[in-house]
């Protein structure tokens, strides 16, 4: 056997991820905020890219200010007659000037709404009105500059105490004004003592509710009505209407006040069904994108560059610039063919609700539109459509499938939604355990195992039968 070193040729082919490539798959990615946010950073980075915006503004802005000119030499030429002014308008008054629509500063929709104050600030407000002092003052702002973003109070009296070198006792006196504030139960050191707050505020005189807030509250969660009323030696339905009224109470007295760690986002639709005169519209919403153009200054530049390094940086930009531009198009096109393609597979569940959505997955949309798989992933992982019957992302159309007697499938989303239905109409005081469910959805042709039930149970957030149960 002959053995050694020697030099062959082959050839092979291998897809290869270019960075253009890699740009072209990662705007895909991204949902409108996302892209909103990275096409302004190409901007500052690229030269050659420009917002068609901003430019059309900035013409109209050189506009405006030529007008202006042109009415102040007017106004300079012609005299006014204040007389026939006076006579003309018998009340003269103050108007405020109009903002002209067109103009960048037109008001928006925030401009009209209310800004919510932080929990710490309306509590200062309140204390401010409260104390006396510059003691109690000083006091009252490091307990409400130490509540947490629940509204508790997140430290000891005696760690206080040592801080700031006073008494206990003075500290818990401004303690327990400060939980005399709006909102009830804040400024408490845990739960058990926030709804005890909030029950005195309410007025209950029931002694056995206290003892129930302080004492049961893991029973009250577990559903464990029975055991309380043993141990306190009262009916079933008193433990039941007191818990009631325990559950009915804010355990977050901090909610709806902004707190530090708030984080707000809100979801911006990539697209929109409309319907209209019972046809259905797609539009991809891209109106809040700025539109790019390539700018001819640069353009102009290439054919005049001398410097063979200067004239290949300015290539490159403009490739890029093309490119980018491109991009954008295609991800337009792909989530819009991706959602025509998910109406035309759930066309019943647009128009009979989420009863009616059938079993779909990724393979299905890549095969009616002609692309792959992780290209639908990608196009729908994010991204949210608006439609008649709501706001939903679009991964939530790609269910899995549970085969039915008649040998078709029935998404899982159907069942939960029929689950759902069945424990809104069951009898409170006997409710139907996940073997009667899952019974009585095999009664209607639908095969699922009690497992399942369960599990589909837990996802949607319901008890069981046992915490369900009512006396």
């Amino acid at each position: 056997m002959k053995m050694g070193f020697e030099l062959n040729l082959s050839q092979t082919q291998k897809l290869i991820m270019t960075p253009e490539l890699r740009q072209a798959i990662q705007i895909l990615q991204f949902n409108n905020v996302e892209l909103m946010e990275f096409i302004y950073k190409q901007l500052e980075v690229n030269p050659f890219l420009e917002s068609a915006d901003s430019k059309n503004q900035e013409s109209g802005s050189t506009e405006n200010t030529d007008d202006e000119s042109n009415y102040d030499k007017n106004d300079s030429r012609d005299e006014i007659d204040w007389k026939e002014v006076t006579e003309r308008y018998d009340d003269l008054s103050y108007k405020a000037y109009e903002r002209n629509t067109d103009s960048d500063e037109r008001q928006s929709f925030e401009s009209y709404t209310s800004k919510k104050m932080s929990l710490k600030d309306h509590l200062m407000v309140q204390l401010g009105v409260s104390v006396k002092t510059s003691k109690e003052k000083r006091i009252g702002e490091f307990i409400i500059e130490s509540l947490d973003n629940k509204g508790y109070l997140g430290c000891s009296l005696q760690d206080i105490s040592l801080l700031l070198n006073e008494d206990v006792i003075e500290i818990e006196r401004i303690l327990r004004l400060i939980q005399t504030f709006d909102p009830v139960g804040v400024a408490a050191r845990n739960l058990s003592e926030c709804l005890m707050i909030q029950l005195r505020e309410k007025g209950i005189q029931d002694k056995n509710a206290y003892i129930i807030a302080e004492n049961y509250l893991e029973e009250i969660a577990l559903n464990k009505v029975q055991k309380i009323a043993k141990d306190l030696k009262i009916s079933v339905t008193r433990v039941q209407g007191l818990c009631d009224i325990i559950k009915m109470l804010e355990p977050k007295p901090s909610r709806g006040f902004i707190v530090d760690s708030d984080n707000i986002r809100y979801i911006v639709p990539d697209v929109t069904i409309e319907k209209i005169n019972d046809e259905y519209v797609i539009i991809v919403n891209d109106n809040n994108l700025p539109t790019l153009t390539i700018s001819s200054y640069y353009k102009s530049m290439i054919n005049n560059l001398a410097d063979k390094e200067a004239n290949k940086f300015v290539n490159d930009k403009l490739n890029s610039s093309m490119w980018l531009i491109k991009s954008i198009e295609q991800r337009r096109m792909t989530l819009y063919k991706v959602t025509e393609s998910i109406l035309k597979f759930q066309r019943r569940f647009f128009e009979e609700g989420k009863t009616a959505l059938k079993p779909l997955v990724l393979k299905d949309v890549a095969d009616d539109i002609g692309v792959h798989e992780s290209t639908v992933s990608r196009a729908t992982n994010g991204k949210y459509v608006q439609t008649p019957r709501g706001l939903f992302e679009l991964k939530y159309f790609f269910a899995s499938s549970i085969s039915e007697t008649g040998g078709d499938g029935i998404s899982s989303t159907s069942v939960k939604t029929q689950i759902q239905n069945l424990i809104n109409r069951e009898n409170s005081q006997k409710p139907m355990s996940d073997q009667k469910i899952a019974e009585m959805l095999s009664a209607e042709g639908i095969k699922i195992s009690r497992r399942t039930v369960a599990k589909y149970r837990d996802e949607m957030r319901i008890p069981s039968s046992s915490m369900r149960r009512r006396y």
